[in-house]
């Protein structure tokens, strides 16, 4: 399952994971949020409805990484670092590199449609 993933008029392609919280996600797409900035390295926004949450502790988070942090914050990671942190996968941006050139902003406003 793919998804498009827009943010700053850049386009992003997010590859889904075959589980029960990203076939929720996509089954609730069109999704607009504005998503916060966080330790330098990941931007997160509460979604407007609870995913079935199955946390698993990454270890490693990757840039592009996309995880569900408790039942309904969406976290989407644009650096790579450790972490001690649990989550549920829902995606990862299957080309990264640009993800830190368009974060530059406290708040940025994130798309994610199913086309």
């Amino acid at each position: 399952m793919m998804v498009t993933m827009n943010i700053n008029d850049q386009q992003f392609v997010v590859r889904l994971h075959n589980s029960p919280a990203a076939k929720a996600f996509v089954n609730a797409l069109p999704l607009q949020l504005g998503m916060d900035e966080l330790n330098g390295n990941e931007k997160f926004a509460d979604l407007p409805y609870d995913l079935l949450s199955d946390p698993v502790h990454p270890g490693a988070i990757q840039a592009g990484d996309l995880m569900l942090y408790g039942t309904h914050t969406l976290v989407l990671f644009y650096e790579s670092f450790q972490s001690s942190y649990r989550y549920t996968p829902i995606g990862k941006v299957i080309n990264p590199e640009n993800l830190p050139a368009v974060m530059v902003r406290k708040r940025v406003w994130v798309g994610f449609n199913d086309d």
